[in-house]
């Protein structure tokens, strides 16, 4: 937590060890191997669903991260819409956000590269980020590696990422698993507590 800074206006629990981190999962999937994608989104979608939902129910806050896919005058809400209308609207309807959830556009592949998301993670007074979404190989592996550097405990759940192939997808996760140090138990297995 910052220093004299005790309240965040009530959008989110103040404060947090622990937070959900959602990578692109609003999308429109307007790209050329996004079919690739989605044979392995949906189904993620599915089971980061239910893990969203267990994090609400324990008051570990949810942050969405996603691309600006280059509109540099947008918004989260002016993204989701589109999205939920797109070839990606499976995944976005599934994983559609809510009221009292955060957002964060991000620029580029990492998470934390040139956006707020470090300033928010220190407000809440996180310590363990459980990082999700997609792609495994190249958005959560860069905004992984960006936490790691920063010192973060890690969670990538297994079952709640994904690339164009299972290969590229597990490559990623042993990856990050070896040099990261990340747990990647599936999503089950994780134990959600706010401290």
């Amino acid at each position: 937590m910052i220093e004299g800074k005790k309240d965040l206006h009530g959008s989110a629990p103040d404060t947090c060890e622990t937070a959900l981190l959602l990578i692109d999962v609003i999308n429109d999937f307007a790209f050329a191997e996004a079919d690739l994608l989605l044979k392995f989104a949906v189904p993620a979608a599915r089971r980061l669903r239910a893990l969203k939902r267990r994090a609400h129910q324990a008051g570990v806050p949810v942050i969405y991260i996603n691309d600006n896919f280059g509109r540099w005058q947008s918004n989260f809400a002016a993204l989701v819409n589109p999205c939920s209308k797109s070839r990606g609207k499976e995944v976005s309807r599934l994983l559609a956000p809510q009221r009292h959830d955060y957002f964060v556009l991000k620029p580029k592949h990492s998470a934390f590269y040139s956006t707020t998301l470090d300033v928010l993670l220190r407000y809440l007074g996180a310590q363990r980020l459980i990082i999700t979404g997609i792609a495994a190989n190249i958005c959560v592996l860069f905004t992984a590696n960006d936490a790691y550097m920063r010192d973060y405990e890690l969670l990538i759940p297994q079952d709640c990422v994904a690339s164009n192939t299972e290969v590229e997808n597990d490559y990623a996760l042993q990856q990050m698993r070896t040099i990261l140090k990340a747990d990647i138990r599936p999503s089950t297995e994780i134990k959600l507590r706010k401290k």
